[in-house]
C-alpha cells in the first residue's frame, strides 16, 4: 500500500535517495535550534557567570573587565532568541521547499550546507553531507521548480 501522492508530486516524480541528505541535516538544525531556543531563557545567570570568571582572569593578566549591565544582558538575549528563531524558520522553509522541489530550497541548502561546514566536528560532517546531496543530479533534476 503506498501513501497518497498529491498532484504536485506525481507531476515531480519520485524523490530522489540522496535527497535525504538535504532534509534529515535540515531537520536535525531545526530540532537542535529549538532545544537552544527552549533553554535560552535560563541562560541570563549562566552568562554573569561566565563573565565573573573571565573579569577574574582578565584582572590578572591586566586587562580591561568585562562589564554588562542587567539591561544590556537581556538585550543579547533577546537578540539571540530573534536570531535563533529566524534561523530555525529559515531551515524549517527550506527543508519544506525540497520536499517540494522548489529550485530556491536548493540553493537555500547550498548556503546553509557551506555555513554548516564552519561548526567543527558534527556540523561539518553534515554539511559535507548536504553539499553531497544539493549537487547529486537527481536532486538538481528534482528541484527545478
Amino acid at each position: 500500500m503506498t501513501a497518497p501522492t498529491s498532484p504536485e508530486q506525481k507531476q515531480l516524480g519520485p524523490r530522489p535517495q540522496r535527497l535525504l541528505f538535504l532534509t534529515l541535516p535540515l531537520l536535525i538544525g531545526v530540532f537542535y535550534n529549538a532545544i537552544s531556543l527552549l533553554t535560552l531563557p535560563f541562560s541570563g545567570p549562566t552568562l554573569t557567570d561566565m563573565l565573573a570568571r573571565l573579569n577574574q582572569q582578565s584582572s590578572a593578566s591586566g586587562l580591561p573587565p568585562i562589564q554588562l549591565a542587567p539591561d544590556q544582558l537581556q538585550w543579547v538575549l533577546w537578540l539571540s532568541f530573534a536570531i535563533t528563531a529566524i534561523l530555525i524558520l529559515w531551515l524549517y522553509f527550506t527543508r519544506r521547499a525540497l520536499l517540494e522541489g522548489r529550485s530556491w530550497g536548493r540553493v537555500s541548502a547550498i548556503v546553509i550546507g557551506v555555513f554548516t561546514l564552519l561548526i567543527f566536528p558534527i556540523s561539518t560532517v553534515l554539511g559535507i553531507f548536504m553539499l553531497i546531496g544539493a549537487f547529486d543530479k537527481n536532486v538538481v533534476a528534482y528541484a527545478r521548480h
